[in-house]
């Protein structure tokens, strides 16, 4: 259940109510919005009778939540959510595009990418240092040291980065180098990594998994906002379904529906939904013309040399003709795209810093 507090309710107040229902056996999450501050109380409460709270000072309503989800829900908080990141806002009015690699597999590699995708305005580096794949003889990823190179590559061209974390044990040292963690779709129910990076203060990208509903979703992203991170960003990347013509299928619908029934961002990855280059850019305008927050995509400047998934990577030039796309539906939608030239800016005022790096970086480990 949802305690409403008045608009003005005093910090006192806002304390007390708190208190009583911590007293009564409830876990508190306490919501700061604009006007007032909402207090989400998680818990049994069979045999309690509302108005024990709406007699206390300050308390405006306390409203029941029916979703099986409760941080998560509107009924928790009315507004959107918007992450707020090193200047980055995700959620907010700024479509938000998260580009690299599948892989992370060598220097020059990632520094050239960074650079292309920073050119075309992305905010966010992504790229896999450990990945998951289906066959265990295809490549792995290069571990520690490919997440110090992500970290200096973003670093280098003024992006953040996100990349994927595989189990719980890896929290700590990915949150070293990362700023935003990623739990892929099959991980979405590995409830032990979701109460991992729930008590983590990086925000958490969330992908659907493979086969899971929209409440399935939702109830995942629960784990982490119950630990008390509530900085989750959830991803649409395709289900599994009985068509075969692209890699998964794009659930378009799902973004709406989550929209509606969720406060928290969502963006999409079209890239492992096509499973091919030339589907990328028609599904993920889709995703963007259907609410989402922003993209996760892949890119790669040699696709065709590519360790990992090379055949869905758009090349920078498309990556290019992608943004000029979304340029255009954005302003349909009131939403913006950050300027290329701010892009290309951002760029040299980091090149130094990519020089430096490259000439000064401590040699990896065997």
């Amino acid at each position: 259940m949802v305690v409403v507090m008045k608009p003005g309710a005093t910090e006192e107040q806002i304390q007390n109510a708190s208190k009583k229902l911590e007293e009564l056996g409830f876990r508190v999450h306490r919501v700061d919005g604009v006007n007032q501050t909402i207090l989400g109380a998680i818990g049994d409460k069979r045999g309690l009778d509302p108005r024990q709270l709406e007699v206390l000072p300050g308390v405006q309503e306390v409203v029941q939540i029916t979703k099986p989800y409760k941080l998560a829900s509107r009924e928790f908080k009315r507004e959107d959510s918007v992450i707020q990141l090193d200047g980055v806002a995700i959620g907010g009015r700024e479509l938000v595009l998260m580009a690299g690699p599948c892989a992370v597999e060598g220097e020059e590699q990632i520094f050239t990418i960074a650079e292309r995708v920073a050119e075309q305005g992305a905010r966010v580096l992504r790229g896999g240092a450990f990945k998951p794949r289906t066959s265990p003889y295809s490549f792995q990823g290069l571990g520690e040291e490919g997440l110090k190179l992500l970290r200096r590559a973003a670093d280098a061209y003024g992006l953040l980065v996100v990349t994927e974390v595989l189990g719980a044990s890896q929290v700590d040292l990915v949150a070293e180098y990362a700023d935003i963690l990623q739990v892929g779709a099959r991980n979405m129910q590995n409830y032990a990594l979701l109460r991992a990076v729930g008590q983590s203060e990086k925000p958490v990208l969330l992908k659907r998994g493979l086969a899971a509903t929209v409440d399935e979703f939702l109830m995942a992203a629960e784990y982490i906002m119950n630990e008390g991170n509530h900085r989750v960003i959830l991803c649409e990347r395709g289900v599994r379904t009985f068509l075969t013509h692209t890699r998964f299928t794009l659930d378009v619908g799902a973004i709406p529906v989550i929209k509606e029934a969720s406060h928290l961002p969502i963006i999409v990855d079209p890239s492992h939904a096509a499973g091919l280059n030339k589907w990328v850019m028609p599904l993920a305008l889709a995703g963007i013309a259907a609410g989402a927050d922003g993209l996760i995509v892949e890119v790669h400047h040699q696709p065709e040399k590519a360790l990992s998934d090379g055949e869905q990577a758009l090349t920078p030039e498309q990556f290019a003709e992608l943004v000029r796309e979304i340029t255009v539906i954005a302003r349909v939608l009131g939403r913006e795209l950050p300027l290329h030239t701010n892009a290309r800016a951002r760029a040299r005022t980091h090149a130094h810093a990519h020089v430096h790096a490259h000439a000064h970086a401590p040699a990896l480990r065997n």
